[in-house]
């Protein structure tokens, strides 16, 4: 395993942390369908029938497959630093799809750690 990443690596890399992003989305919009005052066991059950939850369960364990075959090739220790690029763009995604509210505080942290990235990648 060389120092830096193959060009093949990062994109395997954003492909997962965008496969995160995606599957938070899922997860958002599985909450947004339940009723916050229904009892815990009648959530659960609609949680079981939700096919944005349901799909974000099945791109999570395609993920965690898809992570151990890339940590066969590529250090941990650069690697998980992409995990990160789901935390940029995760907010990203909320504020289009969501409608979320962006603040200049979010929007720096995101080019910070898009930058952190930018440097770790190279």
């Amino acid at each position: 395993m060389s120092e830096s990443l193959s060009a093949t690596q990062i994109m395997l890399l954003c492909f997962y942390a965008f496969g995160m992003a995606a599957g938070q989305m899922l997860f958002k919009l599985s909450s947004l369908r339940l009723a916050a005052d229904a009892p815990l066991i009648e959530r659960l059950g609609h949680l079981l029938l939700n096919w944005a939850f349901l799909t974000a369960l099945a791109i999570y364990l395609a993920l965690s497959v898809l992570w151990v075959w890339i940590l066969s090739f590529t250090p941990i220790s650069r690697a998980y630093l992409f995990v990160a690029l789901s935390f940029a763009v995760v907010p990203i995604f909320g504020v289009a799809f969501f409608s979320e509210p962006m603040s200049l505080r979010l929007g720096i942290g995101i080019v910070i750690i898009l930058a952190g990235l930018f440097l770790v990648a190279g």
